[in-house]
């Protein structure tokens, strides 16, 4: 039988889209992903740099700054240049705005805003440099040792320099503390940065899966050895670590008189900021003669306890001389004075009896704080701030060290203990221990008296010495040569601590290389750069061929 097929009529249908038009995503909705995708990096650059913000004093969380530059490492590695530059600023702004905000307390922003803008171009810098040897054998280390010649660099340039924000200065309660006295700042510093570059390093080798199973472990093998190191390196530095007493000791008194008011009129009062100070004195001589308190052998009072010059006007002398007789023992007096034209921020050892017998100017003046520069146009963006700062002062050319009844005591005023050289000049010649005299009474409340407390810690791991600090309005404190706080004041109140502290005279190796460890890595770093440089024509060359 046969079969006829015969056609059917269907009914119109409409035009269906062919399969493939379906699966294609909207342009639209691609391109948003390809912005949140690339926003990504740029936002763990910025929270990178708060995570290593927030491991600085006043907090003890010093460990964060291990994550932040893991995951640093991980922002930058393989970028090139420009993207380099743009997320290395990006990690310095998260950093160094909320730790710098204490600039902006009396003056505005603009003033903190344009420092931080500046800072974080070194950061930037140092970020470009990392991308560079980031594709280099055991490139931890060239990254590191980048990091330090950036720090260097900032510590310099421009107008003398600016280190506030050094690595080391946020480990004054971490493990890797005692590297400070085998190479000071920058090794302790390094350590710190090799091995959370380290842990990233590490951890990536050990999840690739494309290479060779035993290159894959011998590169990761290099990788943990960048964690292991500065830490059994630490571990052994605790051996340079001590508060024994080598030369004796010496019973120290620091005397905080506190401040009328806070911030830049605080100097307004100038005679009462003096008085208060000569009152505490007075009220711990009272303490002594009762058996309150120990007799100190010498005083120590801050930075700006006495602005009206003693030496051009009789009543301040009067009120200090007052004071020396009383307490029966020198003290040393931050005082401005003005000589043969030049201010000057300057230390007056006191004696009791035969009056001002030594002085020490400081040297490591602040620029937009003691000095001035481009004054025309900071005048011309705020006439305000130019009345302010009327005088520049004038730097001392000496190194500080005040014989005090036959102990040596050397002086970095403030700023200047942010300073390597400042402070390790005064051991060099010949301090047995070191004070800090400081005025804080500007930044009010602010985290700044805690970042700088912790630098004097430091300082006094790395040459091994007691660390006094008198402040106007506080933190007041004395540290023993291990780094440990032994006393401390509150802020904005009147007190005075009397302590018993070891005298040495044993040098660390921190003290005796000087800057010998950072130049060493700042060669380090240009080796990495000159690498990383040259091998890139030659990779390109193989890949052609």
């Amino acid at each position: 039988m046969t079969v006829t097929a015969t056609s059917v009529d269907q009914p119109d249908q409409p035009d269906q889209p062919d399969q493939p038009d379906q699966l294609e995503p909207r342009p639209a909705s691609a391109a948003r992903r390809g912005r949140l995708v690339r926003l990504v990096p740029a936002a763990a650059s910025v929270l990178c740099g708060v995570l290593l913000y927030v491991s600085f004093p006043p907090r003890t969380l010093w460990w964060l700054a291990l994550p932040a530059f893991a995951g640093f490492a991980w922002v930058l590695r393989g970028r090139s240049w420009k993207a380099a530059l743009g997320l290395g600023y990006l990690f310095g702004l998260g950093f160094l705005l909320p730790l710098l905000v204490w600039t902006s307390v009396e003056v505005g922003p603009l003033p903190w805003l344009a420092l931080v803008a500046a800072e974080a171009v070194f950061v930037a810098l140092a970020g470009v440099g990392v991308a560079a040897v980031s594709r280099l054998p055991a490139w931890p280390v060239w990254a590191a040792a980048l990091w330090t010649a950036g720090e260097a660099a900032r510590a310099r340039v421009p107008f003398g320099g600016f280190p506030w924000g050094k690595i080391a200065f946020g480990q004054a309660d971490g493990v890797f503390l005692p590297l400070a006295a085998v190479g000071g700042t920058p090794v302790l510093g390094f350590a710190v940065v090799l091995c959370g570059f380290g842990l990233y390093e590490a951890g990536r080798l050990l999840a690739e899966r494309r290479r060779d199973r035993t290159v894959r472990r011998a590169a990761a093998t290099a990788a943990l050895l960048s964690v292991a190191v500065p830490v059994a390196g630490a571990v052994a530095a605790r051996a340079l670590v001590s508060d024994g007493a080598e030369n004796g000791t010496a019973t120290v008194a620091v005397i905080q008189g506190n401040v009328p008011r806070a911030g830049l009129e605080f100097n307004a009062q100038r005679r009462a900021v003096l008085d208060y100070h000569a009152r505490e004195t007075h009220k711990l001589a009272a303490d002594v003669r009762s058996g309150k308190a120990a007799k100190p052998d010498f005083v120590l009072w801050p930075e700006n306890s006495s602005d009206i010059d003693p030496f051009e006007y009789p009543d301040a002398a009067a009120v200090i001389e007052q004071a020396a007789e009383d307490i029966g023992v020198p003290i040393s007096v931050g005082g401005v004075v003005e000589r043969d034209g030049k201010l000057l921020n300057e230390q007056i050892l006191w004696d009791p009896a035969k009056g001002p017998t030594q002085t020490y100017d400081k040297r490591q003046i602040q620029p937009f704080g003691e000095f001035l520069p481009l004054r025309s146009l900071v005048g011309a963006i705020n006439k305000s701030w130019t009345e302010m700062a009327r005088q520049d002062f004038s730097r001392g050319t000496e190194p500080g060290v005040f014989d005090i009844a036959g102990t040596k005591v050397g002086l970095a005023t403030c700023y200047e203990a942010a300073f390597d050289w400042a402070v390790r000049d005064t051991v060099t010649h010949g301090a047995q221990m070191i004070s800090v005299p400081s005025n804080n009474a500007t930044f009010d409340r602010s985290e700044m008296t805690y970042q700088q407390l912790a630098m004097s810690r430091i300082r006094a791991v790395e040459h091994s010495r007691t660390v006094t600090v008198p402040v106007t309005s506080g933190v007041s404190a004395v540290i023993l040569p291990d780094g440990r706080i032994t006393q401390r004041t509150g802020m904005f109140v009147p007190a005075y601590l009397v302590q018993k502290v070891p005298l040495r005279t044993s040098t660390t190796p921190a003290t005796e290389l000087g800057a010998l460890p950072e130049l060493a890595l700042v060669l380090v770093a240009a080796g990495g750069i000159g690498w990383a440089v040259g091998s890139g024509p030659r990779a390109r060359r193989g890949g052609g061929a």
